[in-house]
Formats: structure tokens, C-alpha cells, sequence
């Protein structure tokens, strides 16, 4: 069937199969096949590389970030700048043309192509529907979309002067080997499995990379009200972004507000230092249509999640890094890595303050290291009955209706569970003051998406606390929400841990075919998500 384009690699793809006309997250076909070209020069650039490290010839860090930052450009809502698209696959083209006559490995064609012809054909004929045989398909698309996520995580790393060859080396290897017709489907389910390992030492890479720059993270009150000063909104992942933008609006007499997964910035000692960064405004990615609207200010966005915006304040939204969309400002990195947000802050002094759409606080900031110092009284309220289980609800929030389903379990669940969670998810339950047991809040607001981290980093502890020898047997259940490319390494960086029986929702990912799935389900024991009477059902029994 011919398709104006295909697409499936986020939750909210057009009926849980895949966009074929345009995409739900508003993308077009012509941005789609840029973006599939991109992964495919991608995957070629690094069949290079890896034949080279191969042999022993070093690879240039610049190339390095090359992979990265095409990979990221990629993921589901942070680039719909086509010309940026195209940008990077000629640079790409540029560095494979530069690097093949370095090697006498045989390499595919995604290698050799020089770039000649139409691409929009050209990209017609690489895409996803490109492997016949649903199975192999679907196991290519489950490892390049972990792999996104792990770019992602390795981007926020290596901004802040925190790299690891290895997971570079894992990552070029891994895009290669989706172009091996060699392989068998038993080859690349254990290759996910791989970039589930590396998931987590990417986010361990992460996560020393935020903590040892801005402290670790401690439980804190954050403002979800408004000042009385013009404001800059700042969303995204981006920490160091935040940095530089909050150094160069100090005694500017302009506010810095959070917005989705920003928030846990909030959380990091280095920040709360800023008396102007006032707060978070609003909820997840999917609201900010609205959101931007009330605001007023400019907004900053440092990496996915754009949604098209709105003419109303499309000349107030900014982008920067792998984000990008056509008709806004976009601020580039200089040579040294560091950003002039002068602009922005401009536009901000002409603006009038932030509307107030909300009021109050919320708590968070409930990362590893803070968790940890309250183990002696998390184990006790475990062991004498006061908290039955933890639930992880980590991952994504999104727009389908069927999310609500997470708002109505935090509800339901009994009082005493406590939430572990991270991500944007957690705005489907983190204003519902849900209470606490002993002190210790219902809702353990751990961080960002990456900051899933700190949840294993927690179980794993709490299985040595408690003498076990196997992770499944802790107290913990786990129901996450997943949306886009960084859920997916998350997912897998889990059972790469071991972790069993986890509950995947609103919907199993339509880039799974139903023998993929059923592989999942009878080594693992992913589910999906029922009712939240059946689901509570089945984590608690009749005690529920």
C-alpha cells in the first residue's frame, strides 16, 4: 500500500498502527522522509565507524556527537525544521565520504550512498516499511528507538563534559547492525537487551554528570504560582541550557519559570540559588498550547517536547540544541559550547508577567541519594506494615483521554503504597495530595525521564537492604506510562536489570509485532493496562 509517509515510533501514533498521511505529532510527510533519511545516512556513518574501531583507527569525538545529535533530532516532537533535517544529513554524508576510503571492510549500501538522485525517493525506499519481514522489522525499530533515547541522555552528558567512548562505540555498532540481513531474530532481541545495558550506564553517566555540577537533589517545595516580574518560560531536559540562561538573566529583573520536564531543576542545590528562578508553571508537554498562551513571556525550548505552536505566540517560542521548528528563533551554541540568550531576554522586558493559572506548591526531589538517607525509615515503615508496596509510575504523559487511567489508579490505590516515579507522567498525580505514611510523601518524585535512574539505583539497594537475591521479589510493582524514544531505553534498560512484569500503557507499542510481543510477554511478563478495578487486582489482590 502507498503510504505519504509511516511513522510509529511514538505512543500516540493514528490508531496503534502508524501515521501514514501525516503525523498525530505534526509532522509532514516531507519532514518524515528527511528525518528517515537521516537515520539511514546515520546508520551508514556508522558502519563505518565501527568497522574502523574494528581495526583500530580511532574516531573523532566530533563524529561521535555527530551520531548523537542526529539520533536526537529524530526523536518524536524536537525537530520540525526540515532544513535543519537536511543540514545534518549533508554533514553526515560529508564525514561517511570523509572516513570510507579508511577502511577495506565491506560495507552496506547505506554507506556508499553518496547522496546523488532525489531524496525524497530515496527516503521512500529506507524507511520503515523497508524490511519486509514484520519481526526483524519491528526488532530494528525496538533497538533504534532505544537508541535514540540513549543518544539523548548522552547529549545531556556530553554538554556537560561527560562522555563515555564505550556507550559512543555501543551506539554506532548497534545503528550498524540494524543493516545486517544476517542477523536473526534471536540476534537482535539480545542486542536490545545490550542497549538496555548501556541504557543504564548511560543515565548512570547522567546522572554523575548533573549531580557532581549542581549537587544532588533534595526534597523541595517548588512554586507553582506567578511573580509580579516579566518571566522566561524554559521547557525541555536541558540542564545546562537552564545554567547559562539563569547566569544571564540575573539582575535583568526578569524570571526564570520551569514548564513539564524541567521541573525536578528545581530539586538541584546550584539552581535554588537564583532568587529569580521563581517557580514551575504549568503541567506536561501536552498542555503548553495553552499554557504558552497564558504565560506571555518567551518561552525556551531546549529539547523535545515542541508541540506546533499556536500564531498566538509562535514569535515568543525559542529553540536551541537537536530542538527546532520552522518560523522560530533558534539560538546556536558557539564554539565553546556556551549560548547568547540576550535576545530572549529582551523579549521577555516587553512582555507583561506570567498569567496566574495556578497556586500552591509541590514536592519533589526524591533522586537516589536523598531516598537513600531515609532508607533506615523507609525499611522500617516496610517492615512493620506501615507501606505494603511501592508502585513505579514512571515515564510519559500525553493527550489521549486514556491517560486519565493513571490519575484515576494513583487515586485508587491503596493508602499504604507509596509512587515512585519520574518523568512527565507524574503530572497526572503529583497536585493530588495524596498524603503521606510516616512522613515519607505517597508521591517520590525521583526527576526527569533519565532520573529512572535513580529508581533502579533505589531498588537495587532495597534488595540488598532486605537479603534478596532477585529484584522481583521486592515489594514493588511497576505500571509505567511510555510516549516517546527515551521511555523506550528506560523500558529496556529495566529488563537488562532483570525487572519482570511490568505493566506498559495507555497502549503496547505498535513497533512491536505480535511475535515480538509475545516474546516480551513469556520472558519478561509485559503487560498491558486494564481497568484500574482489574489492574488493582492484580498488583494487590483482594486487598486491594
Amino acid at each position: 500500500m502507498e503510504h505519504a509517509m509511516f511513522c510509529y515510533q511514538c505512543q500516540e501514533t493514528a490508531g496503534c498502527t502508524g501515521c501514514t498521511r501525516s503525523g498525530v505529532c505534526g509532522k509532514g510527510p516531507e519532514l518524515a522522509a528527511m528525518q528517515d533519511l537521516l537515520v539511514y545516512v546515520t546508520k551508514g556513518l556508522s558502519a563505518v565507524t565501527t568497522a574502523l574501531r574494528t581495526q583500530g583507527t580511532a574516531v573523532d569525538p566530533a563524529v561521535d556527537r555527530l551520531v548523537v545529535r542526529n539520533l536526537f533530532t529524530t526523536i518524536t516532537n524536537a525537530n520540525f525544521d526540515e532544513s535543519a533535517v537536511t543540514a545534518c544529513i549533508r554533514e553526515t554524508l560529508d564525514q561517511t565520504r570523509r572516513l570510507r576510503p579508511l577502511t577495506a571492510a565491506a560495507l552496506p549500501e547505506a554507506a556508499c550512498w553518496d547522496g546523488q538522485g532525489d531524496w525524497r525517493e530515496k527516503a521512500a525506499g529506507v524507511g520503515v516499511l523497508s524490511t519486509a519481514d514484520a519481526d526483524i522489522r519491528s526488532l530494528r525499530e525496538l533497538i533504534t528507538y532505544g537508541l535514540k533515547g540513549l543518544a539523548a541522555y548522552s547529549h545531556h552528558a556530553s554538554v556537560l563534559e561527560a562522555r563515555d567512548g564505550a556507550i559512543d562505540a555501543f551506539l554506532q555498532r548497534a545503528l550498524a547492525a540494524t543493516l545486517d540481513d544476517a542477523l536473526t531474530a534471536g540476534d537482535l532481541v539480545a542486542l536490545a537487551l545490550e542497549a538496555g545495558k548501556y541504557g543504564v550506564q548511560g543515565m548512570a553517566l547522567l546522572d554523575r554528570a548533573n549531580t557532581s555540577r549542581y549537587g544532588d537533589p533534595e526534597i523541595t517545595q517548588v512554586d507553582i504560582g506567578v511573580r509580579t516580574n516579566p518571566g522566561i518560560l524554559i521547557s525541555g531536559h536541558d540542564l545546562r541550557d537552564l545554567e547559562m540562561l539563569l547566569q544571564q538573566t540575573e539582575g535583568t529583573g526578569v524570571d526564570v519559570y520551569t514548564h513539564s520536564e524541567m521541573l525536578p531543576a528545581h530539586y538541584y542545590p546550584a539552581f535554588r540559588k537564583y532568587a529569580h528562578f521563581a517557580g514551575n508553571y504549568g503541567n506536561a508537554w501536552w498542555k503548553q498550547t495553552e499554557e504558552f498562551e497564558s504565560f506571555r513571556g518567551p518561552i525556551l525550548m531546549t529539547t523535545n517536547c515542541i508541540v506546533p505552536p499556536r500564531e498566538s505566540y509562535k514569535d515568543r517560542l525559542y529553540t536551541t540544541g537537536a530542538a527546532g521548528f520552522p518560523g522560530c528563533t533558534h539560538i546556536p551554541a558557539g564554539p565553546d559550547g556556551e549560548k547568547d540568550f540576550s535576545a530572549l531576554i529582551e523579549h521577555a522586558k516587553r512582555c507583561a508577567p506570567p498569567q496566574e493559572i495556578e497556586r500552591g506548591q509541590i514536592v519533589g526531589g526524591f533522586a537516589h541519594a536523598q531516598v537513600l538517607a531515609l532508607a533506615d525509615q523507609i525499611v522500617e515503615a516496610v517492615r512493620s506494615g506501615a507501606i505494603r508496596k511501592f508502585v513505579v509510575m514512571a515515564g510519559c504523559d500525553g493527550r489521549a483521554k486514556s491517560r486519565n487511567y493513571y490519575t484515576d489508579f494513583a487515586r485508587a490505590l491503596p493508602r499504604d503504597t507509596v509512587i515512585l516515579t519520574a518523568g512527565c507522567a507524574k503530572y497526572k498525580y503529583n497536585k493530588l495530595d495524596l498524603g503521606d505514611i510516616h512522613g515519607i510523601p505517597r508521591v517520590l518524585d525521583a526527576g526527569q525521564c533519565n532520573d529512572s535512574y535513580s529508581l533502579a539505583v533505589i531498588a537495587l539497594k532495597l534488595r540488598e537492604v532486605f537479603g534478596l537475591d532477585d529484584i522481583n521479589d521486592l515489594p514493588i510493582v511497576y505500571n509505567i506510562a511510555w510516549y516517546e524514544q527515551k521511555a523506550v531505553i528506560v523500558l529496556l534498560a529495566l529488563l537488562h536489570l532483570g525487572v519482570k512484569n511490568i505493566h506498559l500503557g495507555p497502549t503496547l507499542p505498535a513497533f512491536l509485532s505480535p511475535n515480538v510481543a509475545k516474546v516480551l510477554v513469556e520472558q519478561f511478563g509485559i503487560a498491558g493496562i486494564g481497568t484500574v478495578e482489574e489492574d488493582l487486582r492484580t498488583f494487590f489482590g483482594d486487598e486491594a
